[in-house]
This record gives C-alpha cells, sequence and structure tokens, in this order.
C-alpha cells in the first residue's frame, strides 16, 4: 500500500513527500464535469454510488498519495435541521439562518447514520475500492465555519452577523458551538470507522477572527474534537485560510498535521505549531500557480519544497482548494514533479 500520507502525518520517513489536493474531486475535471451535467450537486452527494465515483476519479488520473471523500462540508447543518441550497453563482444558500437563542434551541445534533449516512456509504465503497492501495481522507466542517454559514445564510465578506452574535450573545455563541461540537465529534468518529485512515477538520473562515477572539470563541470547542478524536487512533489534519496569525492556537486547539496556506512561508508555519518535531505541516502552494505557465509552476512548486527541505511531516497541497479554472495537465504534472523532485525525508 502506498502510505506515503499517513507515514507524514505520524512524522515518520517517506521516500517522497506526499501529496494530494484539497478539491482535488471537482469541476476542473472532464470526467467530473460529464457527471455533474445529470446530477445536480445534492443528488451527487446523496447518491453514494455517484460519490464514490467522483472521489475516484482524480486517483485514477494522477499520481496522488491520497483519496478524500467526495461530500460537501455543510451537509451535517442539513441533519440538524438548517436546510440550504447551492445556488448558481451565489454557492449555499441558508433558508432560515440560525440567529436567535430560540433558533439555537430548536436545533438537533445530527445522527451520523441516520443523518449523514449516505456519506458513510460512499466511504465504505471507497474504502473498499482503496484497500491496500491508497488511504482515505475523512472531513467535516469546524464548528466556527458551520456557525458561520448557519449565522449569516451563506458566504459573507465580513461575517458580521457571526461576530455580532459571540459579541452579543457570548452564552448563545457557546450552545450553538457546543451543538456543533457534538455533531462534527460524531461524524468524524463515524467515518473513521466507515473506513477514513485520516480526517481533515475544514476552518475555512477562522482567519477572520483575532487571535484573542480565536481563544475565547473557537479554541476550547475545536480542542474539545480532536481530544475526541484521539481515542479513534487516526491522523489529523487541521486548516484554515488566512491563519498565519493563528497558527499556533491552532496547533494548541490540535491536530497531528496543520494546515498552512500561501500567505506564510512553510519555515514560519513550522515555528509557530512547535517545530518538526512536534507537528507535520500541509501546504503551501497558491491555487493560483495552478494556472500559470509550467515553468513558472514549476519553480513555485521546488520553492515548496526546497523549504520543507524533505522534514519528516511535510504534506505537499495548496494554500486552499483547486480552482475550477486549473488546467488537469497541470495537475498531473505537478503531482508527478513532487515525486520525482521531492527527495525523502532523512530518517
Amino acid at each position: 500500500m502506498n502510505d506515503r500520507f499517513l507515514k507524514a502525518c505520524r512524522r515518520e520517513k517517506t521516500d517522497r513527500p506526499p501529496v494530494w489536493f484539497m478539491r482535488q474531486a471537482g469541476r476542473y475535471m472532464k470526467s467530473y464535469r460529464a457527471v455533474r451535467e445529470r446530477h445536480g450537486l445534492m443528488e451527487m452527494f446523496k447518491d453514494p454510488d455517484l460519490a464514490a465515483e467522483v472521489t475516484l476519479q482524480p486517483v485514477r488520473a494522477f499520481a496522488l498519495d491520497a483519496a478524500i471523500i467526495f461530500a460537501d462540508i455543510l451537509l451535517p447543518l442539513e441533519g440538524m435541521g438548517v436546510a440550504f441550497e447551492f445556488q448558481e453563482k451565489r454557492g449555499p444558500v441558508m433558508r432560515a439562518p440560525v440567529r436567535t437563542l430560540a433558533d439555537i434551541a430548536a436545533l438537533r445534533v445530527a445522527e451520523p447514520e441516520r443523518d449523514l449516512g449516505f456519506v458513510l456509504e460512499s466511504l465504505r465503497r471507497v474504502r473498499a475500492e482503496l484497500e491496500g492501495k491508497l488511504p482515505l481522507i475523512g472531513f467535516a466542517g469546524a464548528p466556527f465555519t458551520l456557525a458561520g454559514y448557519a449565522v449569516e445564510g451563506g458566504s459573507s465578506p465580513n461575517h458580521l452577523r457571526t461576530k455580532q452574535l459571540m459579541y452579543r450573545e457570548p452564552e448563545a455563541w457557546d450552545q450553538l458551538m457546543g451543538k456543533l461540537c457534538d455533531t462534527v465529534i460524531a461524524f468524524l468518529r463515524a467515518q473513521v470507522r466507515a473506513g477514513a485512515q485520516a480526517v481533515q477538520l475544514f476552518d475555512s473562515w477562522v482567519g477572520c477572527l483575532s487571535p484573542s477572539d480565536y481563544r475565547r470563541y473557537v479554541l476550547p470547542h475545536s480542542r474539545r474534537i480532536f481530544a475526541a478524536l484521539a481515542e479513534e487512533g487516526v491522523p489529523t489534519v487541521h486548516f484554515g485560510t488566512a491563519t498565519a496569525g493563528l497558527l499556533p492556537l491552532m496547533a494548541e486547539a490540535g491536530g497531528d498535521v496543520i494546515g498552512a496556506d500561501w500567505r506564510i512561508s512553510l519555515s514560519e508555519a513550522w515555528r509557530a505549531v512547535g517545530g518538526a518535531e512536534v507537528r507535520g505541516i500541509q501546504g503551501n502552494l497558491d491555487p493560483v500557480a495552478m494556472l500559470a505557465p509550467w515553468e513558472v509552476l514549476r519553480k513555485e512548486a521546488q520553492a515548496v519544497l526546497d523549504e520543507a527541505g524533505g522534514v519528516p511531516g511535510h504534506v505537499f497541497n495548496l494554500g486552499h482548494g483547486l480552482l475550477p479554472e486549473t488546467p488537469e495537465d497541470a495537475v498531473k504534472a505537478l503531482a508527478d514533479f513532487v515525486h520525482e523532485h521531492g527527495g525523502g525525508s532523512p530518517g
């Protein structure tokens, strides 16, 4: 089995750095678009045959070291009673945002098999297909990011309503985060038992917070999730964007590997999370570099590899997900380049 990714998460020696890409199953692939032309997004998420097929498309096409299940971070919200839909050019839109104490009280904790069983079945099918070949990553949205969508009613440029709830009604905020934590913990545990060999917590919006606000309003909840996952015995990845000023706190919250985006160098990120002796780092190529001419992309990728220096615990990835405009040839060329030029980590 190709276990480079799992070894890197454990900061063990690898023959070459592992590489996978966030959003590696998605709109940049012709095979994905062919499926999407016939099916809606929610149908694809909820049909295990379709979700498994889309999950497997990139690992069949490219030399990747892990698969990540095709799902969406918002799916647990539906199980909690927050209905939403994906609208063209707007993204996810909540039908009834969560903004009052009564709204929070009405939320239920999602039950994995009942409310998210389609994701678990997708995991089982992909794990069966990849058994002995590649590891499978499960994931969930972090409580802050899920709360942001639920409170704002969709994407937001400034997270105004979310911060207002935090500041004006801290007890209500803690109740909301508590229910989200319970849902995320149960969901990630269920994913591991369904076949996920590592899990990633996506806190995509948490970079909007100051360090002091992160410590008060987010850290205790994220820490509770990682403490619960420690019992499952699988590697954990803690990811956010625009989090250069939050990396020490994110490491304090937990995660065997901390995601770094392109706004901070790998060496600075590693220092921020306590050093390569205690944490792995995932990242951190700018996704837009994938649209550059090959000579530019190659140079940028080599810079990431040079800075990692072959130290155990580096997982090559982008600083965020692949963009829809990304050429498939660039994905293939980059994955091959990392394997050919990354070198192994010292023992």
